[in-house]
């Protein structure tokens, strides 16, 4: 299997003098291949692929005007345009938003193939096309030969390099048990044993100094060096938000991946909720999205399964004891009582024992189903699209 691997790099002033050329030509090429094929579309009603990108980035290098892109290594370059095709591709199939411009003063990235760099996993040296070689603090023992290399920079000024290697899965010591797994906002995660992972609020605790900053930015003349100092400064805040974040969610995944050999989880449509202005910036800051691809990116490296139940599948509102269901139940009510036969429930854990009873049942009628409550009628079984729902 495949995994990124990413390390801090150093690079000297004369590199990143070069990095900053090569970032710029990279954003360029990106811009203005995704205008083309806006206009293309837009006037001329047919669509630009990356083969006709790929022609036409040859007549750009020629041209007199844009003759510096051959300054750069011509790999990241072209990599620029599979990443585009690659944007769209995601685009089309539903996966991703439309690709939009790059900007110069957010997170910048140029992507090398094996074309592109050297490396000597004996030496642990890394020697990039035009760029030479860097110096990188690398934290594993082990590090075999990188199909592709990516460089970034991000808003703070920090570089990183991020590898893809291929990996041999491993398999942890099995426990026999599984689990159901309900996400929410007062608690990060429920379990159908009853524990409960708190919300650590990364961003809502911060809220004050991200106000305040934020208020120093907007209150600074554009293109002065007071408001990229400012600017600076947010930045480096909302650095320390997203590695306290991450952090967190790497423990949590790690430890339920370590103690249990299934994890049910429901297939929530992120997307959908944070619609919701009253709860997006709750569900950014808890990251439930980023905490579900953990958990399955975990589980298939360490040899546990990971099955997933439909969204409509009303968790919360069925008595986990007879199967009741109430017509309704609001967000605001955390404890609810069943009208049929009086069993007293915690809003999450009753809906993690509902997602682990029924994700078991999927598990027994065979991979690649998943239940769906139709309206006025009792669960059916539904054949879904991925084998792993």
């Amino acid at each position: 299997m495949k995994q990124r691997w990413t390390f801090r790099a150093y690079p000297t002033e004369e590199q990143t003098f070069q990095l900053a050329r090569t970032f710029g030509c990279v954003r360029y090429v990106w811009n203005w291949a995704l205008a083309l094929r806006r206009d293309g579309l837009v006037q001329h009603r047919r669509r630009i692929g990356y083969a006709e990108t790929d022609a036409r980035l040859t007549q750009l290098k020629g041209h007199p005007e844009t003759a510096w892109l051959r300054e750069v290594s011509s790999v990241p370059l072209q990599q620029s345009l599979r990443d585009l095709q690659l944007a769209f591709v995601n685009f089309l199939e539903h996966r991703a938003a439309h690709p939009t411009f790059k900007q110069k003063s957010r997170r910048q990235s140029a992507n090398y193939t094996h074309r592109g760099f050297r490396f000597d996993p004996l030496t642990k040296t890394l020697t990039v096309a035009k760029i030479g070689r860097l110096h990188i603090r690398w934290t594993r023992d082990y590090l075999p030969m990188p199909s592709s290399v990516r460089i970034i920079k991000t808003t703070t000024g920090k570089y990183f390099v991020s590898l893809v290697v291929e990996i041999e899965p491993l398999d942890w010591p099995k426990s026999g048990e599984a689990v159901g797994v309900d996400f929410g906002l007062t608690s990060l995660a429920t379990l159908s044993n009853g524990d409960k992972i708190d919300n650590p609020h990364h961003a809502e605790r911060r809220q004050h100094r991200l106000t305040l900053l934020q208020r120093r930015v907007s209150r600074k003349q554009k293109g002065s060096r007071r408001r990229s100092v400012a600017l600076q400064r947010l930045a480096l805040l909302h650095e320390r938000i997203r590695n306290a974040r991450w952090d967190a969610l790497h423990k949590f995944s790690t430890n339920l991946v370590k103690r249990f050999d299934r994890i049910y989880l429901e297939n929530l449509h992120i997307r959908g909720l944070v619609k919701n202005h009253h709860l997006a910036r709750a569900l950014s800051d808890a990251a439930i999205g980023s905490a579900c691809r953990l958990i399955e990116a975990k589980a298939s490296r360490y040899g546990k399964e990971v099955v997933t139940i439909d969204r409509f599948f009303p968790s919360s509102k069925t008595c986990s004891g007879c199967g009741h269901v109430v017509d309704k139940l609001p967000l605001m009510i955390r404890a609810w009582s069943c009208p049929s036969c009086g069993t007293a429930h915690d809003r999450d854990i009753n809906a993690a024992q509902n997602i682990l009873a029924v994700g078991q049942t999927v598990s027994a009628h065979g991979a690649g189903r998943s239940t769906r409550r139709l309206p006025g009628r009792r669960a059916t079984w539904r054949r879904s699209a991925n084998p792993s729902r």
